[in-house]
């Protein structure tokens, strides 16, 4: 099964001789090392590129030990260089494990005629790390697990079916690629212990993982749910017996966000054009990972579906809020009280602004105004927009609000523009 990956692809291609590192990241397992020495190798000899004009090398592998150090690396490299005018590509696999790595970075980017290429686990190649680090110099290019258009153009078959299963078990290339249910539950579980939970452990030193962990399970029985660190502490006293500071909370917080394992979403007021500070949502990068944090308990669709919009905009490369309208609504006695309601993304598309709520269902009056309310008290004149589960077709109703099913909205990559 190929899943070829094609925006991605497109991002690298664009990006050929701009003169800064080109820096692949995302979670481990998201395929990053198949798209950089596969799709994007392939396309470099498919359009010209000589053979001898390509310089890849994975550093996770034996026999490449020595080139660890990284004075080794950089002599390997330019003895690789064909002196004749033309770029050479030079792409390095799991960098991070090189000592130095941004200093063997620099010094490629200074030689003439290279062109270079990157990419590194997020066991210490992180976002934060890339920002601070190269300053401007380099290009970020975040892949993502599969997202469902590019799961079921692989897959095929039953929409609905795969859709399920994608709610189940994610977009994980691996993962997608096997067939047995019990398979994918297992290789779920054990890349989380093995992978996942031990990189973000090793990596920050933690004397407490315990506490790592129980907030992992947190976050993934509230996907789509509004907290804080001071109230989750709340919750791990009063429902676990687990004593948690908030700030130690804000810290597993950050260390879980760099591991790019969660999203947070933060809160915007839309009247008062203003974040707030005091919440956010977060979402969790694979589906299929927090299932399988929870034993493949609490498959809601109504979180699952909000989780799986959220990273498909993310995928689209969209920053995403989640917005929440002050209103005045009177009381049966008569007094007037403020409520507030949430929408639940705001999507900033600049200069432009889409809010999205998502909905399994409009069947009923009630749920319809419901889901409606935020939006029709949202005075500005940006898309608005429900994406429904269970909804027959896309359409537009009398208040100019985009009704859109939830198979168009995934599968038609225009379907926020």
């Amino acid at each position: 099964m190929v899943f070829e990956r094609k925006s991605y692809l497109q991002q690298l291609i664009d990006s050929r001789g701009n003169g800064i590192v080109k820096i692949v990241t995302g979670i481990r397992r998201c395929g990053k090392s198949y798209l950089l020495c596969n799709l994007f190798h392939a396309w470099l000899i498919k359009y010209g590129v000589a053979e001898d004009h390509i310089i890849q090398l994975g550093l996770d592998t034996r026999k490449n030990k020595a080139l660890l150090n990284p004075d080794k690396l950089i002599e390997f490299v330019e003895g690789k260089i064909v002196n004749d005018g033309a770029i050479t590509y030079v792409i390095l696999d799991e960098i991070q494990l090189v000592d130095d790595f941004v200093g063997v970075i620099l010094s490629f980017m200074q030689m003439p005629n290279v062109d270079v290429y990157v990419s590194g686990s997020n066991s210490k190649f992180l976002s934060s790390e890339v920002a601070t680090e190269f300053r401007g110099r380099g290009k970020e290019i975040r892949v993502h697990p599969l997202s469902f258009a590019e799961y079921f153009e692989a897959v095929g078959g039953d929409r609905d079916k795969a859709l399920d299963i994608y709610y189940k078990y994610g977009g994980l290339p691996q993962v997608a690629q096997m067939d047995d249910e019990r398979e994918k539950r297992e290789y779920l579980l054990n890349i989380y212990e093995t992978v996942y939970l031990r990189d973000v452990i090793d990596r920050n030193h933690l004397r407490n993982p315990e506490g790592l962990r129980q907030l992992i399970q947190v976050l993934a029985s509230n996907i789509s749910c509004s907290s804080n660190p001071q109230r989750i502490s709340k919750t791990f006293k009063s429902e676990r017996g687990l004593t948690i500071a908030p700030r130690t909370i804000d810290s597993y917080l950050r260390f879980l966000q760099d591991a790019f394992i969660v999203s947070e979403a933060q809160r915007y007021d839309v009247k008062g054009r203003k974040y707030i500070g005091s919440e956010s949502k977060y979402f969790f990068e694979d589906i299929g990972l927090r299932n399988a944090i929870l034993n493949f308990r609490q498959i809601e669709d109504t979180h699952i579906m909000e989780n799986v919009i959220y990273n498909e905009l993310r995928v689209r490369r969209y920053s995403v809020d989640v917005g929440m309208v002050e209103i005045w609504r009177t009381k049966e006695d008569g007094d007037k009280e403020r409520i507030k309601l949430e929408i639940d993304f705001v999507v900033n598309i600049i200069p432009e602004k889409v809010y999205i709520q998502s909905a399994l269902t409009l069947s009923s009056i009630e749920k319809k105004n419901q889901e409606l309310r935020s939006l029709l008290n949202v005075q500005d004149n940006f898309q608005k927009m429900v994406v429904v589960a269970n909804g027959l077709i896309s359409a537009v109703n009398e208040e100019g609000i985009q009704i859109k099913t939830l198979f168009d909205f995934l599968l038609n990559p225009d379907s926020v523009i």
